[in-house]
């Protein structure tokens, strides 16, 4: 079965070419021009992957809010902004409200499927894994169960995207070992660039700080990547 894309843009002549070029390479592809429609159908449905414009119509920053929605209902649909606003500040938002994804419309087609794709393949195993029992992996306060992709942090819940928690298992797997951005990102099965992984890394952070405000186990390698430092060993 073709895999269902759901494309978000408000402007019709590009929203019909990115429409085409999907279409072209297999996909099934709905479309929506504003938020509001987009919401109320995926109620009833969730594609299998949203690729969203931040402007939508007379919401400036309607894209945002869809984004948020959409990653309350779920935590595991793969998240694309496509835009044509490309400052920091917006990706880093995009990213903080759970988003997988942030590329602007000046990217290639064949760049763009790349990460489609990736984001896609890495779903398909998520759901292949999560049938299998559930296997754990502890480092100290942190528990991750990597079938349920679920995080805890002295057995509280951290609200991990896709994206997140495997970026963090690739970390926790050997404490004090560097990974490199790139590590990371094969790890995430994604195709990202340098800034958005390090935004990735700053809402890994954040989300445990916010449960802990001594949360230091996620270090910078200056140079070099991150590394997991456990306090236990």
């Amino acid at each position: 079965m073709n895999k269902h894309l759901a494309l978000i843009e408000d402007e019709p002549a590009i929203r019909d070419n990115y429409r085409a070029a999907f279409e072209r390479r297999g996909f099934s592809v709905s479309t929506y021009s504003d938020r509001p429609a987009a919401w109320h159908a995926f109620q009833r449905q969730l594609p299998d992957l949203a690729i969203i414009d931040v402007g939508l119509g007379s919401e400036a920053e309607g894209g945002f809010t869809l984004c948020q929605d959409l990653r309350r209902q779920s935590a595991t649909l793969p998240i694309i902004f496509l835009t044509a606003r490309d400052s920091d500040i917006d990706s880093v938002h995009g990213l903080r409200l759970g988003a997988d994804d942030y590329v602007t419309k000046d990217m290639s087609m064949e760049h763009l499927l790349a990460r489609i794709n990736a984001l896609l393949r890495r779903a398909d195993a998520w759901n292949q894994a999560y049938q299998q029992p559930d296997e754990l992996l502890a480092r100290g306060k942190l528990t991750l169960n990597l079938d349920r992709m679920s995080a805890s942090w002295n057995n509280q819940a951290v609200e991990l995207t896709v994206t997140e928690f495997w970026m963090l298992h690739a970390l926790t797997r050997h404490p004090g070992h560097v990974r490199s951005r790139e590590q990371l990102m094969d790890a995430a099965s994604t195709v990202l660039d340098d800034n958005t992984v390090t935004s990735h890394i700053k809402r890994i952070r954040g989300k445990f700080s916010a449960l802990d405000r001594d949360f230091n186990s996620v270090q910078t390698v200056y140079g070099m990547g991150y590394r997991w430092h456990d306090h236990n060993v």
